[in-house]
């Protein structure tokens, strides 16, 4: 399957239909879709037609039946990811359904094609119930090699994922949560390893316990950082709170070493690292607070917790969402090459050990030009998606979930 971006217009009408509104070009660009399938061999001639379909297709069918591993090699399911969705959490934008997500499921279909090499197919589901999508998803799974689910809500996400985990021998991930936390690990590696420290030297606090917030937080403890705490809009999330979700009751188990109770202003106090995933802002005076050679990723878009302009007062690295600054976190420099390594070598399974192997590899890209303004390299960067593609790929073997 190609990922074909459909030619905008170039006349100035209208953006969309029944508006009375100038050329947008962001419409133009939509206007179709930004995808189409694309065969990958001829059908010219009734030779190639008999090969292709009936009869020649038959025989490659009963192989499979008598040996279903075949499948990989006379299919494309080898390479082809579902990006699935039920539109509760598209972005910013938050819970608008199934059909509006899907602009945003074309767009990272056409991401995992160009910078992976994957091809993926956008499927909304007209549900929201866990276990509804979960079933769903299982029964469309013989078509995939992969599955990554995209922008639903918390907590349904863990669960979701968790089932889908235990039920599906191909791999899935849930990009909110550990695409972020690849990307963000390996900057704040780059960024420790230019300040002379490691991770376990880092006291981190972290703005936002939803999907990114909480994944954020375990992978980076399970990497070896020193300690973490995590706030929603109560507050620090502690063993003291009696109004937390078991999500969070597992992970106030898991964070917090310091004991710290309170606001989110208390907290950031001496840290050394502050990771936005939440919106809304921090205080200058907050900020002001860290600690010396501090490091601040403020990644809500497309408004900072903390504006880059404030964070370099204060902080020896800063990095947002954005494009337009340095140190861009996006999971676009991870996915790709996640999926790309893991259907490489059929592997059952993402671990955790692929995840840490894809932040290291991310982070190594950059090498000798390592500087406060540069700990993470660009998604344009051509190193990045083969880099990451052979580390998940090597580590899966290592782990033993590759089935080549």
């Amino acid at each position: 399957m190609a990922a074909e971006i459909v030619n905008p217009r170039s006349d100035s009408s209208t953006d969309h239909e029944g508006a009375d509104e100038p050329f947008d070009p962001a419409f133009a660009l939509h206007r179709g879709g930004k995808m189409a399938v694309q065969a990958t061999v001829p059908v010219r001639d009734k030779d190639d037609l008999s090969l292709a379909y009936t009869p020649g297709v038959a025989k490659v069918c009963s192989a499979i039946a008598e040996r279903p591993e075949l499948v990989h090699d006379y299919t494309w399911k080898s390479n082809v990811v579902a990006v699935v969705t039920d539109g509760t959490a598209v972005l910013g934008l938050g819970d608008i359904g199934a059909e509006a997500s899907l602009p945003v499921m074309e767009g990272k279909a056409i991401l995992f094609k160009q910078f992976g090499g994957v091809d993926a197919v956008p499927i909304a589901l007209a549900t929201t119930d866990a276990d509804e999508i979960v079933e769903t998803v299982v029964r469309l799974a013989p078509s995939f090699g992969g599955v990554n689910l995209e922008d639903i809500s918390a907590p349904r996400c863990f669960e979701i994922e968790r089932k889908l985990q235990e039920r599906l021998d191909i791999p899935v991930f849930h990009d909110d949560q550990h695409g972020t936390a690849v990307v963000t690990l390996a900057a704040l590696r780059n960024a420790a390893k230019l300040t002379g420290r490691t991770l376990g030297d880092l006291r981190a606090v972290i703005s936002g316990a939803g999907a990114a917030g909480v994944a954020i937080a375990k992978f980076l403890l399970e990497a070896g950082l020193g300690d973490v705490a995590v706030a929603d809009r109560k507050g620090i999330v502690s063993r003291d709170r009696d109004d937390l979700t078991p999500v969070k009751r597992e992970l106030a188990e898991l964070t917090n070493k310091a004991g710290i109770s309170g606001s989110l202003e208390a907290a950031l106090k001496g840290a050394d690292v502050f990771i936005g995933v939440s919106g809304g802002t921090v205080p200058e005076p907050a900020v002001a607070s860290m600690a010396p050679n501090a490091f601040v990723f403020a990644m809500a878009n497309p408004n900072p917790e903390v504006h880059p302009d404030v964070a370099h007062k204060y902080a020896a690295v800063v990095a947002t969402g954005r494009s337009d600054y340095p140190n861009q976190i996006n999971n676009v420099l991870a996915f790709p090459g996640i999926f790309a390594g893991a259907l490489q070598v059929r592997a059952s399974r993402i671990t955790e050990g692929m995840k840490i192997a894809a932040a290291d590899a991310l982070a190594d890209v950059v090498g000798d030009e390592l500087s406060a303004d540069y700990v993470i390299p660009s998604p344009f960067d051509e190193r990045v998606a083969p880099a990451v593609t052979a580390a998940v790929a090597a580590a899966a073997r290592a782990e033993g979930v590759a089935r080549s």
